[in-house]
């Protein structure tokens, strides 16, 4: 117990961190902007108008920046990540809300499934080496090279452009309307089959290389061999034995892929104009849109930090010497 509440304070004092950092890092970049918008809006707002978009958007130069900041904490714990400068006045969490289902729908699936069937197949082409799994590494190696977005334009190169089996942008058709119906649905999956493949063949082919790794250096040790002198099945040796150690870096490195999910593969969404998370972090960027940077920055952190708290739970079940150490 006193190793677990030691990590759940390592973790809360490193959100703290986080969202302090997440405070001050807009407030150094060089430039206004709140006469940004009102450059692009191309409004004439009078002193007292301008100084409510200051209020408004927590930047009120008569505040010290201790007591912006404190309200920002305020703020934090209502859960109000304040006002988008892009899609003003809709707030940043009703944006994220709407781009954050794409997200999880398209990088969370993928990741998942691309865990389990590379982590299966590691398995199995590092116990059976020879076999027909163990043949097709090559090609593993070759595909876990390549990088997202360049396999991405492959594919839409090959499959999308000219009269290709498969849409090259959008999460949906532009006549359907978004609701729970089957012609959207449809159409969304549809949308998501070439990125999600996309995704599925590049990290899938890490997770098999990594896996089979640790296998072959498993299945060298001791208790490995006395467990095959103890009559036990080949089938419980590999599994119980072999791959439960085996799984172990990989679980750390499945976390911090679950935490990532939030920020999704950003160069795919790009690519594809997928409209995610990601994707909507891109146009942020390119509208200096502080607020909704600052929320998508601290949601991919807050997901990193508790994808590696249930990481050190799951080691826990694991492997016994760390809950021994603890």
């Amino acid at each position: 117990m006193g190793y677990l509440l030691r990590r759940i304070g390592f973790y809360v004092f490193t959100a703290w961190a986080a969202i302090t950092i997440n405070f001050f890092l807009p407030r150094l970049i060089p430039g206004d902007p709140v006469q940004s918008l009102i450059a692009r809006s191309r409004g004439q707002l009078d002193a007292n108008a301008i100084q409510s978009l200051y209020i408004l958007f927590g930047l009120d130069h008569q505040k010290s920046i201790v007591s912006q900041y404190v309200d920002y904490l305020g703020q934090l714990f209502r859960g109000d990540l304040g006002l988008s400068f892009t899609f003003f006045p809709t707030p940043v969490s009703e944006v994220l809300s709407d781009s954050l289902p794409w997200t999880l729908g398209l990088v969370g699936l993928t990741t998942v499934v691309s865990f389990f069937l590379g982590t299966l197949l590691g398995v199995l082409g590092g116990w059976w080496r020879g076999s027909w799994v163990d043949v097709v590494m090559p090609v593993t190696t070759f595909l876990s090279s390549i990088p997202y977005f360049w396999l991405g334009l492959v594919a839409i190169t090959l499959f999308a452009d000219q009269g290709g089996a498969f849409p090259s942008s959008g999460g949906y058709d532009p006549g359907v309307v978004p609701s729970w119906d089957m012609d959207f649905v449809w159409s969304a999956v549809y949308h998501s089959l070439l990125p999600a493949i996309t995704i599925l063949i590049t990290s899938m082919s890490g997770w098999v290389l990594s896996m089979r790794n640790m296998m072959l250096t498993v299945s060298s040790e001791d208790y490995i061999t006395v467990a095959h002198a103890k009559g036990l099945s080949e089938r419980r040796v590999m599994i119980n034995y072999a791959a439960r150690n085996a799984l172990l870096p990989n679980v750390s490195g499945f976390a911090l892929s679950l935490g990532l999910i939030v920020g999704g593969t950003l160069l795919v969404e790009i690519v594809f104009s997928y409209p995610g998370v990601g994707f909507q972090l891109f146009q942020a960027v390119g509208a200096k849109d502080y607020p909704l940077v600052q929320g998508i920055f601290l949601m991919i952190t807050l997901s990193v930090l508790v994808a590696n708290l249930l990481a050190d739970l799951i080691y826990l079940l694991l492997d016994p010497r760390t809950r021994k150490e603890g």
